[in-house]
This record gives structure tokens, C-alpha cells and sequence, in this order.
């Protein structure tokens, strides 16, 4: 599968959002506490756009968006990895891989370390950190409103 990596356009919001629900529900994430409820979903291309703040979409050839991620501050020289879903049929194909990478290359231009929240029933997205370089921790980092997400890693970027 063939995929180009960009940053969002405002004609992305909707189709991010889409993706992330589908993903949540997928999941049993379609309740308070998690990614679903936050009320800027549909806003990406606003929300992502100031320095040390970022959301990339990997595009497939025929224009469809296979998945997204971002990077936000949270708490001083922290960022958060933000919102990374991808189709069920892009899994597997590197995207999800070239996101991160994209995303981890731009927090290391602003931060030291990056801190993200998931769901204890994603073990797939978990080995995939894991994988990456995450350590599992047990504590919160900021205030995410995500206390639905059981599960917590880090990374360190410098």
C-alpha cells in the first residue's frame, strides 16, 4: 500500500474524526474518559498549528486518509503523542510507522521527552510502542482528561 505523509488540511477534519470514532468503537472507547469525548476532534487543522504542536495524516494514492497522529505540549518540556488511529486495513503496512517516526522527529525539535495514554484492550498499539522505545509507566503526566486510558508510556527524545 502506498501512502504519502502530510501534515492536516482543514478538508481532513472530518475524515479524521471519522476515523478516530470508528477506531474508539472498534475498541469499546466510545465513552467519557477517552479520545471520544474530547470536543476538538473535528478541529484538528485549527488546534494542531503552532509551534510544537503538530497533526500529520498518512494519505493513501487515491486521496483516502489511512490514519493520523499529532503531538501536543502537556507539561513543560513534555508533549504528548496525540490521537493515533489508523484504518483496520492500513495496519501492518508502515504506516502507522511512518507517523510516529514523523511525529517523534518534530517533538525532538521542542521536547525531551513524549508521554502517551491508551487503552488496556489495545495490546496491538501497545507492542507497537513498545516496540518503538516506550517504557510502560504507572503515573499520569498533565492533565489529558483521558482517565479512561489505563494504559501510560514514555519516551525519552534527547
Amino acid at each position: 500500500m502506498n501512502y504519502i505523509i502530510r501534515t492536516i488540511e482543514a478538508k481532513d477534519n472530518k475524515e479524521v474524526e471519522t476515523i478516530i470514532r470508528n477506531c474508539l468503537i472498534e475498541y469499546g472507547g466510545n465513552h467519557e474518559g477517552t479520545a471520544w469525548a474530547d470536543p476538538d476532534l473535528c478541529r484538528f487543522s485549527e488546534i494542531y498549528n503552532t509551534p510544537g504542536n503538530r497533526y500529520w495524516v498518512a494519505e493513501a494514492e487515491d486521496g483516502r486518509l489511512l490514519g493520523g497522529t499529532g503531538i501536543g505540549q502537556l507539561k513543560g518540556d513534555v508533549c504528548e503523542l496525540q490521537k493515533m488511529y489508523t484504518r483496520p486495513e492500513a495496519r501492518g503496512t508502515g504506516a502507522a510507522q511512518a507517523l510516529l517516526d514523523t511525529a517523534l522527529n518534530y517533538a525532538k525539535g521542542y521536547y525531551k521527552q513524549c508521554y502517551l495514554e491508551t487503552l488496556d484492550n489495545m495490546t496491538r498499539a501497545q507492542k507497537f510502542y513498545e516496540k518503538n522505545g516506550f517504557r510502560r509507566i504507572y503515573e499520569t503526566i498533565g492533565n489529558t482528561s483521558h482517565y479512561a486510558c489505563e494504559v501510560k508510556y514514555i519516551i525519552d527524545l534527547k
